[in-house]
């Protein structure tokens, strides 16, 4: 024997059944759930800076007239609670290899991000942490997300 296995030594019956089997999943799914979980969690992380923003927005460090875009608290509140509910059911999808979910899961990280960048004024280190996992998520749905469709 030089070392080599057969096809029928690796488990498959014949030569094609071995050529159709999809490539074994590499590191990366685990990149993925962490992406899918992360979004889960920013989702709910800007569910509750939607909601801090609507029922206290004095809870924030510069008024309403101090963000990037001047916009009422109450108008950001909705807007990071929609964020915060669609991430979380597309981060849902992704654990289950949904390929609308992925798409989804990079625009709404895309988006979480840019809002976010808009919001720093007024909560800055609570911003910048949400923008790093919104990267991750990005990172890992873009560059291994077909991985996770194959296992």
């Amino acid at each position: 024997m030089s070392g080599a296995t057969s096809v029928e030594d690796r488990g498959y019956a014949s030569k094609e059944a071995f050529q159709e089997a999809p490539p074994a999943p590499t590191g990366w799914v685990g990149w993925i759930v962490f992406g899918a979980v992360v979004l889960i969690l920013v989702g709910i992380f800007q569910f509750i800076e939607g909601l801090v923003a609507v029922v206290n927005s004095g809870w924030y460090a510069v008024g309403a007239n101090g963000l990037t875009v001047n916009v009422d608290y109450t108008a950001w509140g909705w807007t990071h609670m929609a964020i915060g509910v669609l991430a979380a059911i597309s981060g849902f999808g992704i654990l289950v290899a949904q390929t609308w979910a992925r798409v989804i899961g990079v625009v709404l990280a895309s988006i979480s991000a840019i809002v976010n960048l808009a919001f720093m004024p007024a909560y800055p280190l609570w911003s910048l942490l949400v923008i790093a996992l919104d990267v991750v998520v990005i990172y890992a749905l873009v560059a291994h997300g077909r991985e996770m469709s194959s296992t």
